[in-house]
């Protein structure tokens, strides 16, 4: 494996000026140079002055004396701090080109211990934070309260609607289907209900179609599954489907205050739903379709007159199944866009 430390510690000194003072070969060439230069100059006025007697010595003849002897001192001078300037810029990128290797390395070597498997033991412990996170807020949405237990038999047997549906009054002389009054169809069990309102996974899915075939027998759960088909038809035209979905879930508990008449913001978790564009697509066919409009209130109306009476007789863990299914996750989707939740 890989050190992960790298190869040089990391060289403060390329943002700074250490190292750069004394005196240095460009400054002894400097001072050579300047040297002969200012002996030239003196030599050559000496001989000049010898060679052509008396000169005039005037204003101008002094200013040219001084340029002579400073310009060319000044310029070698310019010289050689641009030479030591350069030197220094070298010596600082050369540091500077080391630290970002090193720093290139330690990159590699830790890319490379993750790809291993080998992650820091910081990674490490943020992944089981988030882990034991999300098992957390599972856990609160699905298991049961202590007041109520749930047992797979029971959920096999136990009916889901308790509300005994009146068979007498003059609008009630049939069934929708024809089906005669007097032949009534037993009580679909808790398992059969929540596996109805999801809805078959595919066409071979047997048990889903057989538990929607016994829902469809009672009455009043066919007119909200065939209002939860009919919103769910007309949310697919939009490239909206329940699949894709994932709304926060609710703990039971706030279902049952939703069926118990209680609005506002103690229930406002029941609109889980955060997807903006299936939010913003639902709310703008709501104002433009008033046929959608009106599937919409009449599917709520069902749901939440059918949960009231299963609601009585659920366990939480009941309630959390329920909540997962396809027509619970339409209803929040629309119960949202419409304030039911408010």
């Amino acid at each position: 494996m890989q050190n992960n430390k790298p190869d040089a510690p990391l060289d403060l000194g390329v943002f700074s000026r250490k190292g750069s003072g004394g005196i240095t070969a460009i400054e002894i060439i400097a001072v050579i140079f300047s040297a002969l230069w200012i002996i030239g100059v003196v030599l050559f006025f000496n001989f000049t002055t010898q060679a052509g007697g008396d000169i005039t010595v005037g204003p101008v003849f002094l200013v040219m004396k001084v340029l002579a002897v400073i310009l060319p001192v000044a310029m070698i001078w310019v010289g050689a701090s641009a030479a030591r300037s350069a030197r220094i810029m070298r010596t600082e990128s050369a540091r500077l080109r080391a630290s970002i290797d090193a720093m290139r390395q330690t990159y590699v070597a830790q890319a490379h211990a993750a790809s291993t498997g080998l992650r820091p033991s910081v990674e490490k412990k943020l992944d089981e934070i988030a882990a034991a996170q999300k098992l957390t807020e599972t856990a609160i949405a699905t298991f049961t309260s202590t007041r109520a237990q749930y047992s797979a038999t029971a959920a096999t047997t136990k009916p889901a609607i308790l509300t005994e549906t009146p068979h007498d009054g003059p609008d009630q002389t049939s069934f929708a289907l024809g089906t005669p009054l007097g032949e009534t169809a037993p009580p679909i069990s808790v398992s059969n209900f929540i596996r109805a309102l999801n809805f078959p996974e595919t066409t071979d899915d047997k048990e889903g179609f057989a538990a929607l075939r016994r829902a469809l027998k009672d009455r009043n759960i066919a007119q909200l599954i065939q209002a939860a088909q009919d919103v769910l038809t007309l949310l697919s035209q939009e490239g909206i489907y329940m699949d894709d979905l994932d709304p926060d879930q609710a703990h039971p508990e706030i279902w049952r205050k939703f069926a118990k008449g209680i609005r506002g913001h103690s229930i406002a978790a029941l609109g889980g739903v955060d997807d903006r564009s299936c939010l913003a697509l639902t709310t703008a066919r709501m104002r433009q379709d008033p046929i959608f409009r009106d599937a919409v209130y009449h599917f709520l109306r069902q749901f939440d007159k059918i949960f009231v009476e299963f609601e009585t007789g659920a366990s939480d863990h009941d309630i959390s199944a329920l909540s997962r299914t396809r027509t619970a996750r339409a209803f929040m989707l629309l119960g949202r866009v419409t304030g039911t939740f408010d």
